[in-house]
């Protein structure tokens, strides 16, 4: 195949058209938008897999999909992010079509891995809290590493069709090389199912099983019932149901839109611009969003993150001493 064949020029990707791309204050908008998401990408999830790995107290069965996450984040940010400010800069794609693909590729990645690092944590949670004499055995660690292996082993199983369907293309609604929703009705709806509705439904049921018992608990329904969970346990707990929901609410957009053109591809012409851009641009930010949030909530992601800075503003000097 030929590098024309790998990277359609614009006009291709749907309704995006050379003449119809968006003003220079709406290019500049997202660029932005994305050099800040880039910035605290890669800073934020630099600093979660520093946490855990120097604070033992944070090297949890649970932490290890976090620090999944957080490479699955950070994927995004090295590669296809970087490319997707190029595009906006030039108005157009201009690193060629073996880049388009393996960013298109690496995307992908980075948001399949995610969904599944975020089920990998609520399963997680759910036995820690609800199935609590039998999470030692289920999550001892070389379970843990291997769970988190097959994470990324489905990751790549789930992304390696959309090289032999061609669905990887450049789309100048989103100056990204991305999955064209238009390429396979079925392909497409079997993506959104696998890749979001089925991962978000068996997450939204454990953590509906947490705040069942807890609350049940709480109410003296079930007082012979403990679960496992204490003040710092509960923090952790809620932490991570506000990943899922950030990362729902940040995904739902693009994903329903995806299922709808999927149904009916007419749509796929008549749907507003800025309504395709903002899903996309919205999902995009998600990856900068987990950092901040262990930040804010978890009382020992912030102590590390603040130790770590600190040691690195000091002069090497004094770090030496």
């Amino acid at each position: 195949m030929t590098e024309a064949g790998l990277l359609p020029r614009n006009g291709s990707a749907g309704s995006g058209r050379k003449e119809d791309l968006y003003p220079a204050w709406v290019a500049s908008l997202l660029a932005a938008i994305l050099i800040l998401t880039i910035a605290v990408d890669i800073l934020g999830n630099l600093l979660v897999i520093l946490s855990v790995y120097q604070n033992k107290k944070l090297r949890k069965a649970g932490n290890a999909f976090v620090v999944s996450l957080a490479i699955a984040d950070l994927l995004a940010a090295l590669y296809p992010f970087p490319l997707a400010l190029i595009a906006i800069f030039h108005d157009d794609w201009v690193m060629g079509g073996l880049h388009c693909q393996v960013s298109g590729f690496l995307m992908g990645m980075s948001v399949i891995s995610s969904v599944f690092n975020i089920t990998g944590i609520a399963i997680n949670r759910y036995c820690y809290i609800c199935h609590s004499l039998k999470f030692d055995r289920l999550f001892s660690c070389p379970n843990t590493l291997f769970y988190v292996g097959l994470v990324w082993a489905l990751t790549l199983l789930a992304i390696m069709p959309n090289l032999f369907v061609e669905s990887l293309k450049y789309d100048p609604r989103v100056y990204s090389c991305t999955f064209s929703q238009s390429v396979s009705s079925l392909y497409t709806i079997a993506v959104v199912v696998i890749h979001f509705f089925l991962p978000i439904t068996i997450v939204s049921y454990c953590y509906l099983r947490i705040w069942i018992l807890v609350l049940q608990v709480r109410r003296r329904v079930k007082p012979d019932v403990q679960p496992r969970i204490k003040p710092h346990d509960f923090w952790n707990f809620l932490t991570m149901f506000i990943v899922f929901v950030l990362f729902a609410i940040c995904w739902a957009p693009l994903n329903l839109i995806g299922f709808a053109v999927a149904l009916k591809p007419t749509l796929d012409s008549s749907m507003p611009k800025w309504l395709f851009t903002a899903s996309y641009f919205m999902a995009y930010f998600n990856s900068c969003l987990n950092a901040v949030i262990y930040g804010a909530l978890n009382h020992s992601f912030r102590k590390e993150y603040k130790r770590i800075m600190l040691t690195l503003c000091q002069p090497p000097a004094f770090r030496a001493g």
